[in-house]
């Protein structure tokens, strides 16, 4: 699970999902029970807290990570100018104040007096310059540098006909003033800003350490509410608090993050009070929710998990087989039998949550519900076989890359995924389990080739409907994954259009409701032409240990001033710290 003390938000794969959440949703915060509980002496307020499904974390750099586990770490230690709050609103973070000129294009930050650097020196505009214009630089091969791609003539410093914008579009009048100018009125805006590419990184210590700067953190680097104060590659990564924070200060005095392999592994360690936290496996279900305390928690996260489908790669440049694909799924199914009941099966791409969301769409080729219609699914798989000029038996292979990260839940979705797609439409198909860092960086890599033919992945996102449309499927965007528009299938055209919709909507400050139907319009029709195969949307299933006060993180994650508020009792069950004493 993954739990962003920010508004953080990337890709995940299906195995992340149930050991991962790019969205942390926790309600019904852990208080401590009548008695004689009180707060816990300070070499005891350690939260241990589990990576899951991993073995080590890809990037601390907020330029180069794409991944939830990568964006947990970075959210502790760096700060962006704006973040969400737990109810969903942007709220300033770095900057005191912002506003912006009246027709859209000019952007203006005040920075905080007191924000500081982990190593004591000020944070400053040209620090913030500076990370906008090295997420742009196409040295750095950013991950989501599109999300900064509003920003006045990015796209001319990426195709190199620009050395800097720094003094463009990017401004620093003062050390406590930063402006960004953009190409066009960009409703979304701020919202790009809180993803960890909006993160602002110390100019000086990238300066002297280069790209090695994250073996660094210790002395400094970072401006968020934590430090890295260990990192034992392929064991543990530890935080301890930033004493130069703006904000709130930690009751905290340390974060400690083992890696475990697996969601059975964590869940058996939190049994014998090795850890805080865990995710549960659905087998463990009935026996988590049963322990006493309220240790069991579900809540609904701003999450879609898919399978993605490249146009690049025949036979999915036909839009009847990819609507084959998708009816062909029982989603609700998949949804009981794997996961019990506690994801929710799902046609769409703007999640429950988010503003936008449309209660009233409908599934690809018209159909209702989300239980598929296998027999329309196999009429249209006969004929999307036919315009291509294809039969069952000169079918290219079909290949979906996965990664299971060991979650018997994963294994079992691919499995039944595979069974259904073969009895339904009568063709086999491949499933390649590989890597969890291995398949992010493929499929990332997936953007205007023909690299990956299809896999499953999942993204978590803001509450913006622009991050769920245009950042996925928006023309030259960089997570454009499954190359929505940017193709030579027989409906490029409409892809088009659909492209060119959701640039308006992008566009329109003046009218919010007008926006949303826009952005309801474009969803409909990117789930007809199955951009993304939807199969469901993630509930967070964990448990806590009752000594952990206040754990308040929502759907929309939560601020470190929130965070603040967290600590730990001496009420038992509480994992044994000791040994970090």
């Amino acid at each position: 699970m993954q739990w962003s003390t920010r508004a953080t938000w990337k890709f995940l794969t299906f195995a992340a999902i149930v050991l991962t959440t790019l969205l942390a949703s926790c309600s019904s915060p852990s208080s401590p029970t009548t008695g004689q509980v009180s707060k816990a002496p300070d070499k005891q307020q350690v939260l241990a807290w589990p990576y899951e499904g991993i073995s080590d974390i890809a990037t601390l750099d907020p330029a180069l990570a794409t991944d939830a586990y990568s964006g947990a770490a970075i959210g502790l230690i760096y700060s962006g100018l704006v973040q969400y709050n737990s109810q969903g609103k942007l709220i300033p973070d770095l900057a005191s104040s912002y506003s912006t000129s009246s027709d859209g294009l000019t952007w203006t930050f005040k920075l905080r007096d007191n924000a500081k650097w982990s190593d004591g020196t000020p944070v400053t505009s040209a620090d913030v310059v500076y990370s906008y214009n090295r997420v742009l630089l196409p040295d750095t091969k950013a991950g989501f540098a599109n999300f900064l791609a509003p920003i006045k003539d990015s796209d001319k410093l990426q195709a190199g006909k620009l050395k800097t914008l720094i003094g463009d579009s990017l401004l620093a009048p003062d050390p406590h003033t930063a402006i960004i100018k953009t190409s066009v009125p960009a409703a979304y805006f701020l919202d790009g800003l809180t993803f960890q590419e909006g993160y602002i990184v110390e100019k000086q210590a990238v300066e002297k350490y280069g790209k090695d700067f994250t073996q660094h953190l210790n002395q400094g680097g970072g401006s968020g509410a934590w430090i890295v104060s260990k990192f034992d590659h392929g064991k543990e990564i530890d935080f301890t608090p930033n004493p130069y924070y703006f904000g709130k200060k930690p009751q905290l005095r340390m974060i400690a993050r083992p890696f475990f392999s697996t969601a059975d592994t964590s869940y058996r360690s939190y049994q014998v009070n090795g850890l805080d936290f865990a995710t549960v496996p659905k087998v463990k279900l009935d026996e988590a929710k049963a322990l006493p305390d309220h240790q069991f928690h579900q809540d609904l996260a701003l999450q879609i998990s898919f399978f993605l489908m490249n146009y690049l790669v025949k036979p999915f440049d036909n839009i009847k087989i990819r609507q084959a694909f998708a009816l062909a799924l029982n989603k609700d199914e998949i949804t009981q039998k794997i996961y019990k009941g506690t994801y929710i099966p799902s046609n769409h791409i703007i999640p429950q949550g988010a503003n936008g969301y449309n209660p009233n769409l409908i599934g690809p080729a018209g159909v209702k519900g989300t239980a598929g219609d296998p027999k329309l699914a196999r009429q249209l798989f006969d004929e999307g076989l036919k315009e291509e000029g294809l039969t069952r038996a000169t079918l290219p292979p079909i290949v979906f890359s996965v990664t299971s990260g060991g979650a018997e839940d994963a294994r079992n979705l691919f499995a039944v995924a595979q069974q259904m797609w073969q009895n339904n439409l009568g063709i086999n198909v491949k499933i390649d389990d590989m890597d969890t860092n291995k398949l992010i960086s493929s499929i990332v890599g997936s953007v205007g080739n023909s690299n990956v033919m299809a896999a499953s992945i999942a993204w978590g996102g803001t509450p913006d409907p622009e991050n769920w449309t245009n950042n996925q499927f928006g023309k030259g965007s960089g997570t454009n994954l499954p190359n929505y528009g940017q193709n030579s299938s027989s409906d490029a055209a409409q892809q088009l259009q659909t492209q060119q919709l959701i640039q308006k909507a992008d566009a329109n400050t003046t009218d919010q409701a007008q926006r949303m139907q826009q952005y309801d319009q474009a969803e409909q029709q990117l789930v007809n032409d199955v951009a993304w195969l939807p199969i469901f949307q993630v509930r967070n299933l964990y448990v806590l240990k009752p000594c952990v006060v206040n754990w308040s993180s929502l759907t929309y994650g939560t601020t470190p001033d929130d965070m603040a508020k967290m600590y730990i009792t001496t009420q038992s069950p509480c994992a044994n710290t000791s040994h970090y004493q």
